[in-house]
This record gives structure tokens, C-alpha cells and sequence, in this order.
């Protein structure tokens, strides 16, 4: 799984809040809401993510083994 702590220690970091993201940044709340809640976004969206906040994919997300117990 793709898990986007890596961004909100990022943000928290780099003292730029969510409001911030949306106003001068123009990203979207819906894109916010999305990887609050570790949802699929595009690469596109990624590179455009690096190329506003000048920052590398490792600073946005991370992978997360699944948990295979519970796969046959």
C-alpha cells in the first residue's frame, strides 16, 4: 500500500499548512482529502506535487507491504 506520511511531515516541516495548499498552491481539497486518507492518485499528480514543493518522491509517499495473512 502506498501510505503519504512522508508528505505531511514534508509540509510540517517545511512550515506550509493544508490552507496554504490550497490557496497558493491550487491544489485541490479533494486531491488533500485523498491522500489524507491514503487513497490512489496519479503520477502526474506526483510530479506536479515534486515540481511545486521542489521536492523528491520520498518526500510524498512510502510503500507499505500489505498485510498477506489473510490472502489464500
Amino acid at each position: 500500500m502506498i501510505n503519504y506520511d512522508p508528505f505531511w511531515k514534508y509540509l510540517t516541516n517545511h512550515g506550509i499548512s493544508t490552507y496554504k495548499l490550497i490557496n497558493n498552491y491550487g491544489i485541490s481539497k479533494g486531491l488533500i482529502d485523498r491522500m489524507k486518507h491514503n487513497k490512489t492518485i496519479t503520477t502526474f499528480t506526483i510530479n506536479e506535487l515534486c515540481n511545486m514543493l521542489n521536492c523528491n518522491i520520498d518526500d510524498i509517499m512510502v510503500f507499505v507491504p500489505d498485510n498477506n495473512e489473510n490472502k489464500d
